[in-house]
């Protein structure tokens, strides 16, 4: 046994080495109390349950060693940090965790060590700590800091949506997801649903029946556009406008769910045909945790109809697990940074362009299959305070236009002169062929955050809007390469899970079932999704996709 000064000695040093540790790792102010306060209330919850003061201050130095080291190592290799889900993620399914084991054998085995280590440390201290704290105490301690905790949680902003720059803030974070799981377990599922057994059985398509060979379709993400038009009072060269202009001769809003960042969040949406909003505090991770449970995808609907999938993407398919999830939605073919060839991660989208158009060649050579390629572009994502391509001469904004969004109206001529070269080169190269190309900007890029109300330098997170925001609404265009779109009905403004509807039918191909009830979905509901009037039929459909076995969402 200790003696009593002793003992709080070492729970004083312990108390000291937490405070400092996360008071330089935990962010701003906010998130550094939140941290401070979790971490003082799970303390005063185990002196409550043993009344042993060292038990609690090993206790607490444990919990934060593991939960950082866990979560270092998740970001290491999937980008993301730790998040509360994780446990009943990984822990509730044998398969996933077999995974877990296997795929990460070395890691995994440290998380044991470090938590045996816990374990025998936590042992050793019961049995050597003679100080008895009063439950009553004990109890106080845990109401006032319980109490602060949920005030401090509840003040603190938006958790930002670029979590692989999380590095550091590992508590904070972890401790913010918990109330999201706990929604999300007390739901019973990832997703918003109608209960169980309040949505009529739904159809499901196996087939697609086509009387030719539908044309080949290419999909641009393009990063971080939006159109100047949005702003009247930004100046830019009015011929720019064409290129946010389908072949129809409108010009359509694309209302997305981020501003500035978090691009995972739009591809989710136009690939599944689902909002992220649906997911509640878990949107964030969409792609990693249903990744392989979403079956009623564009892509798995084109392979159908006998398309090839494939993805050229301008990072490294190993980024935020990208790869997981294209592939389990159907793009088996990811043509990365490094399979580009790429010297940089913002090549000019010509790049991208001339990429595609060599697999295009390669692909008709070789078969008589129809080819969906998802392209994504860079050259317009930030940081804007150096020229691109300095040595072109292309207008950027009018007199006095802030210099960022100056620099930004330069990059978005270069991506209208970049996509006239597509178009130009695909009538060229492959004049029999028929392509359909649909264009969409995955959220505005941060110069725009001036426009908004913002001052300059304001982060992208920090840019809080009303989801009825123009810093919501983006742009998508429809254009066909010696084929006419087929007809397609619009709303101005389109809600962004709407949009893999208006691709099929621009391109001829059956729509499923799921997808007719889509399209029933825009039509009553304006072009709105999570915001619909009529949110009971976007749940019954969630029901039915559930139901159905296309949604998996546990």
């Amino acid at each position: 046994m200790l003696r009593p000064a002793t003992v709080y000695a070492i729970s004083a040093m312990l108390m000291t080495l937490i405070a400092i540790r996360l008071a330089v790792s935990e962010g701003g102010l906010a998130t550094v109390l939140l941290a401070m306060l979790v971490c003082a209330t799970s303390g005063a919850l185990l002196m409550l349950v043993t009344r042993r003061v060292l038990v609690a201050a090993t206790m607490m130095t444990a919990q934060i060693a593991v939960v950082t080291f866990a979560s270092w190592m998740k970001l290491k290799y999937m980008n993301m940090v730790l998040h509360a889900y994780d446990i009943a993620f990984y822990l509730t399914s044998s398969t996933t965790l077999s995974f877990l084991v296997e795929s990460y054998t070395w890691e995994a085995s440290w998380v044991l060590v470090v938590l045996l280590l816990t374990t025998a440390a936590c042992v050793v201290a019961f049995r050597i700590d003679p100080v008895r704290v009063s439950r009553r105490t004990a109890g106080i301690a845990f109401a006032l800091f319980a109490a602060g905790a949920v005030a401090t949680a509840a003040s603190v902003e938006e958790r930002r949506h670029s979590l692989f720059e999380y590095e550091g803030m590992y508590l904070s974070s972890f401790y913010r997801s918990w109330a999201e799981t706990a929604e999300t377990l007390w739901r019973g599922q990832l997703i918003e649903a109608a209960p169980e057994g309040e949505a009529p059985p739904l159809l499901a398509t196996r087939t697609c029946n086509l009387d030719r060979k539908p044309p080949h379709i290419i999909v641009i993400h393009h990063e971080s556009i939006v159109q100047p038009s949005l702003f009247p009072t930004l100046g830019h060269d009015r011929r720019l406008d064409s290129f946010f202009k389908s072949d129809n001769g409108e010009a359509y809003r694309l209302k997305v769910e981020t501003y500035g960042g978090a691009s995972v969040l739009t591809e989710f949406s136009v690939l599944t045909g689902l909002s992220t909003y649906s997911f509640g505090g878990m949107r964030l991770f969409v792609q990693r945790l249903m990744s392989g449970k979403i079956e009623d995808t564009i892509p798995k609907v084109l392979e159908k109809c006998g398309y090839r999938n494939v993805l050229f993407y301008p990072m490294l398919k190993s980024f935020t697990s990208a790869d997981r999830f294209f592939t389990g939605i159907g793009i088996n073919e990811i043509f990365d940074l490094k399979d580009q060839g790429a010297q940089r991660v913002n090549e000019r989208d010509r790049f991208y362009y001339d990429n595609t158009m060599n697999e295009v060649g390669r692909h008709i050579a070789a078969s008589s299959r129809p080819l969906f390629a998802f392209v994504e572009t860079m050259a317009t994502h930030w940081p804007y305070h150096e020229p691109f391509e300095p040595q072109l001469a292309v207008p950027g904004g009018g007199p006095g236009t802030h210099p960022e969004l100056h620099e930004y109206l330069r990059r978005v001529w270069l991506a209208h002169l970049d996509y006239g070269h597509l178009r130009s080169e695909l009538a060229r190269r492959f004049p029999n062929e028929r392509f359909l190309i649909v264009r969409y900007g995955d959220h505005h890029p941060m110069a725009t955050r001036v426009l908004l109300g913002y001052e300059d330098g304001t982060e992208a997170e920090d840019v809080l809007l009303d989801r009825n925001s123009i810093g919501f609404q983006t742009f998508f265009a429809v254009n066909g390469v010696g084929f006419t779109p087929e007809h397609f009905d619009s709303p101005p403004l389109l809600d962004v899970p709407y949009l893999g509807t208006i691709l099929l039918e621009a391109a001829g191909v059956p729509l499923p079932e799921t997808y007719r009830k889509r399209r029933k979905l825009m039509t009553a509901c304006g072009g709105l999704w999570f915001d619909c009037r009529r949110r009971e039929l976007v749940l019954s459909f969630h029901r039915q996709l559930l139901d159905a076995g296309l949604v998996k969402a546990r």
